[in-house]
């Protein structure tokens, strides 16, 4: 400081000068913090920095902020609570014809955890850089669309826009960690019932190309735990079917399905979230020692945990026969424990798919509703990982899985999540022609 003061008395036109410069030197995102404060994206950068990461999500304070923002926008909104401590805000823009089945917007407040020392900036700070980069967590799943769903209805407000059709907004908890106090209990509660849903959206995926994705369907998640026993003994000795030996049998057959599985994909003839995926997660054998385990002893009781992703064209059937007949059969004194992760039929017994085809009316309004804004869809995907979507076709809902993120690269859950602010404004002139087209879409489709 006192080397700047020297300067300054010497040559006080430069240091003038100097001055001058130092706000053009500021970084973009220090900038946002003085100017700009009512904006799209600095609405956007608020609700990013609301640390609604698990395992303590601040969702208190996410349910306030866009409340707040609901409410100035002139919609209504109420909290509902069907678990304690863990609110949903339900949004609502009511419609010139309310008797129509009403369009719902999805998003989950909640988002999984960040390592700090692993991002460039603060996962939790939205710095805004001056190539117009969001780093937060959340930014591309999902907190993006929670406030474009906002701001696409703030635009055609402003533009005296009446809706036929009522829409709400859900904001869930949860969704990260499997949705179940969530979005599960809100489909099965009086109120989602009296909302009379025709169609819904949800969160996808980031494209890194000029496409905009959509998803009909999620894979639904299976954990298998196989557990194997035999005869313990001396390390040195040679037994039929012990239980290391019958677990590698399982471990063997199970990767050759995986592979067989992986071809396809390698082959170019079914996307990764077409096939059946099974990855080993963990394996738990051997008799502990103060140094390690014991090495000249054979156990008698050895466990392996497998994560595994069914496609909704799968028969889930036919893999449980696969696991009593192949993967864990009992004559190899093998046991095994399904855990079913959420629905994987709906309530009619049918798989749990959208239908992108003229037999589901929604998908035409939707194509076009993209079209008019500019965009261009790639062909309909399963989602490789599971959503809250899957809940609300268990009641044979129509859902899309969409988010409107082109030229970004995919960086859910991942270090350094990112979205360029262009992307995010574009996504919300596209949620307009979103809404506007399916809230105005006249056919009776209640019996769809």
């Amino acid at each position: 400081m006192a080397n700047f003061h020297l300067h300054y008395r010497l040559f006080p036109v430069a240091a003038f000068l100097l001055l001058l410069s130092f706000p053009l030197s500021f970084s973009h995102s220090q900038s946002d913090n003085e100017a700009d404060q009512d904006s799209p994206v600095s609405r956007f950068q608020r609700y990013l920095r609301i640390k609604t990461a698990h395992p303590d999500p601040d969702y208190a304070s996410a349910v306030a902020f866009l409340k707040s923002q609901a409410l100035e926008i002139g919609l209504n909104a109420r909290i509902l609570e069907f678990v304690p401590g863990k609110p949903l805000l339900l949004v609502t823009w009511y419609g010139s014809n309310p008797s129509s089945p009403s369009i719902l917007l999805n998003s989950h407040m909640d988002s999984v955890p960040a390592e700090s020392s692993k991002w460039l900036h603060p996962p939790f700070s939205a710095v805004r850089t001056s190539d117009g980069r969001i780093f937060a967590r959340g930014s591309q799943d999902d907190k993006c669309i929670a406030i474009q769903y906002l701001e696409a209805i703030r635009n055609l407000r402003s533009q005296n826009f009446v809706p036929a059709r009522t829409i709400h907004i859900s904001y869930v908890p949860d969704e990260e960690i499997g949705g179940f106090d969530g979005a599960a209990k809100f489909v099965q509660s009086k109120e989602f019932k009296e909302l009379n849903v025709g169609f819904m959206m949800d969160e996808g995926q980031a494209s890194p190309g000029d496409e905009f994705r959509v998803f009909y369907a999620d894979r639904s998640p299976w954990g298998l735990i196989i557990k194997a026993k035999g005869t313990p003994g001396h390390g040195s000795r040679m037994y039929d079917n012990s239980a290391m030996e019958n677990l590698m049998k399982s471990i063997e057959i199970m990767s050759r399905f995986r592979e067989s599985q992986f071809e396809i994909v390698k082959a170019g003839e079914a996307a990764n979230s077409e096939v059946i995926s099974v990855n080993p997660v963990f394996v738990n054998a051997g008799i502990p020692s103060p140094t390690g385990f014991v090495m000249n002893m054979q156990p008698s009781e050895a466990e392996a945990g497998f994560d595994i992703r069914i496609p909704p064209t799968a028969d889930p059937d036919a893999i449980r026969r696969r696991i009593v007949e192949e993967w864990a059969p009992a004559r190899r004194n093998m046991t095994f424990q399904i855990i079913e992760k959420g629905p994987i039929r709906d309530y009619l017994g049918g798989p749990l798919m959208t239908m992108t085809n003229d037999s589901n009316p929604w998908w035409s309004v939707f194509k076009t509703a993209i079209s008019e804004a500019g965009g261009k869809l790639s062909r309909p995907e399963i989602l490789a990982t599971t959503t809250d979507a899957r809940f609300m076709r268990q009641m044979k809902i129509p859902v899309l899985g969409f988010s409107p993120m082109t030229n970004t690269p995919i960086l859910l859950h991942d270090h350094n999540e990112f979205l360029r602010d262009s992307v995010f404004l574009r996504g919300i002139k596209v949620y307009e022609s979103l809404i506007s087209a399916l809230s105005s879409f006249q056919e009776d489709v209640s019996s769809q």
